[in-house]
């Protein structure tokens, strides 16, 4: 029986973490459910300790999983063997960390384990999403329905992360440059014009020392610039990791105008495409909440899911556990839940919910470039400003004096 990994919450947002044997994923659930634990993400020990030697290239990427979802449903619909298209698609992987994944998936279900356990010894490229909907599909013989179910599932994924990594390209390249182009001004530029007041003795104001200062700095101690850079990320790595700065940085990003809406949007788009995928797969109603928790990236949506699911368990309904989070979800998935549970269609209309909230952020990318540009702009000018009134002044200052 395989060791995992785990990290679990209490209703009351108690973290824990820990190691425990179970069978799967569903029975480590079960467990922590019993000693009124909410399972938030796990990972089988071993697969910590192999890591780093047979998986050395790090996260799969998503197009790798779709293409192997795609291609194993048309495989396995027209009757192709399972270990043989498992086999044939580990060999067209890009992925080398896929591929020798597939390769022991393979290996493991001609000894006669199903493709749904298999795949739980990768939690890290195989989601449990990936893993429960796969089981559903296994247990039920829907296998073929279940893959087309999760190859949409992953297809939307990967369109709404391209759409906001797509709108920041523009502004992180913008800011690059400018730093660039501010950096070689201040170690090439800078130290000339400092050399010449020096020279002629000028009275330098405090902007222009700043600068000056900062020149030297630069060209003096630019190791301890990289050291501070290195730090910083690290910092912030170790602080995300960490429940009370997460909640409080995931509370101001739903604050600030415009970020505020992608934000919302995104958590609630990938909310209601989850769970309506676990449903609609036949996955019970508190064991897809706690799945999608550990989907939504924002602090605030993952706890609201991992709240539902224990008070769904005890009777209540969805959509009034969700109503007490109206501060973080838009008012339409609210009322669009409450609906879906009267009608009995809560599946279709989350799936078109979703749909709806995937584009209102694709319109929100497309015009966060004009947004953003008078804003750089601002800033750019602002601070190409500051450096020529710092330079220019003390030349003002000495003219002033020859007169």
């Amino acid at each position: 029986m395989p060791t995992y990994l785990y990290t679990a919450k209490s209703m009351k947002g108690e973290e824990k973490k820990g190691s425990m044997e179970a069978s799967d994923l569903q029975d480590l659930s079960q467990k922590l459910r019993q000693q009124k634990f909410i399972l938030v993400r796990a990972k089988q020990e071993n697969d910590r300790k192999e890591s780093g030697l047979s998986l050395p290239f790090g996260n799969v990427p998503l197009a790798e999983k779709m293409f192997f979802v795609k291609n194993l449903r048309v495989m396995t619909t027209a009757g192709l063997p399972l270990p043989k298209a498992i086999g044939s698609l580990a060999e067209q992987t890009k992925s080398e960390k896929l591929r020798k994944a597939l390769l022991n998936i393979r290996e493991e279900i001609t000894k006669g384990r199903t493709l749904s356990s298999s795949l739980g010894d990768y939690p890290d490229i195989f989601s449990e999403l990936f893993q429960s909907m796969v089981k559903v599909g296994e247990e039920s013989g829907t296998l073929d329905k279940v893959l087309e179910s999760l190859s949409l599932q992953l297809e939307k994924e990967h369109e709404l992360k391209s759409k906001v990594t797509g709108a920041l390209i523009y502004p992180s390249v913008i800011v690059t440059a400018m730093l660039g182009v501010g950096t070689l001004m201040l170690v090439t530029v800078i130290p000339r014009l400092a050399d010449t007041f020096v020279e002629l003795g000028i009275e330098l104001p405090p902007t222009t020392k700043v600068v000056i200062g900062l020149a030297n700095f630069l060209m003096n101690r630019w190791y301890l610039v990289i050291i501070g850079i290195f730090l910083t990320i690290i910092f912030f790595g170790q602080a995300l990791k960490n429940e009370g700065f997460k909640k409080t940085l995931d509370s101001i990003f739903l604050k600030i105008p415009v970020m505020s809406g992608i934000v919302r949007n995104t958590n609630s788009a990938a909310m209601l495409r989850t769970l309506s995928s676990l449903i609609s797969a036949g996955t019970s109603l508190p064991r897809a909440l706690e799945i999608t928790a550990g989907v939504l990236g924002n602090f605030h949506f993952k706890e609201s899911m991992i709240v539902a699911s224990e008070k769904v368990r005890k009777g209540e309904k969805l959509s009034e556990v969700i109503e007490k989070y109206k501060g973080v979800y838009p008012t339409t998935v609210i009322q669009m839940i409450t609906v879906g549970e009267e009608t009995g269609e809560t599946s279709t209309i989350l799936s078109k919910l979703a749909d709806f909230f995937e584009e209102e952020v694709s319109d929100t990318t497309k015009n966060l470039t004009s947004i953003i540009e008078p804003i750089l702009m601002l800033i750019i000018g602002a601070a190409i400003g500051f450096f020529a009134v710092s330079m220019i002044q003390p030349m003002y200052t000495m003219l002033g004096s020859i007169e």
